[in-house]
């Protein structure tokens, strides 16, 4: 059987001194699993995505655009995102998120 196991996400990437990086978790036919870390100030601009997805904030202050809706997300917020809705990123401290996008089972 295939797995992986992380003794401690926040050991995986380091906050960027300037910018967004991302560090790619797991990446098959079911899931993409991606770490990412942003700087104070750095912005994922309005963008949506063709699977449902989940944001886990490990650390960190940013607000959040959900369609509409801007919410502040802090460590141990929790997000779940419908497809095709929009969404954004604007980190207000140094930020470290988890994001998984679901796909379909191959047919």
């Amino acid at each position: 059987m295939d797995y992986k196991f992380l003794t401690n996400l926040q050991e995986e990437l380091a906050f960027p001194e300037k910018g967004i990086l991302s560090h790619i978790l797991q990446k098959d036919d079911y899931v993409n699993i991606t770490l990412f870390g942003f700087s104070a100030g750095e912005e994922l601009s309005s963008h949506s995505a063709p699977t449902p997805a989940v944001l886990y904030f490990l650390q960190g202050e940013a607000d959040v655009q959900l369609g509409p809706d801007t919410v502040a997300a802090l460590a141990g917020s929790f997000v779940y995102m419908p497809p095709m809705l929009p969404h954004g990123i604007l980190a207000k401290t140094p930020v470290r998120l988890l994001l998984i996008q679901m796909k379909c089972r191959p047919q």
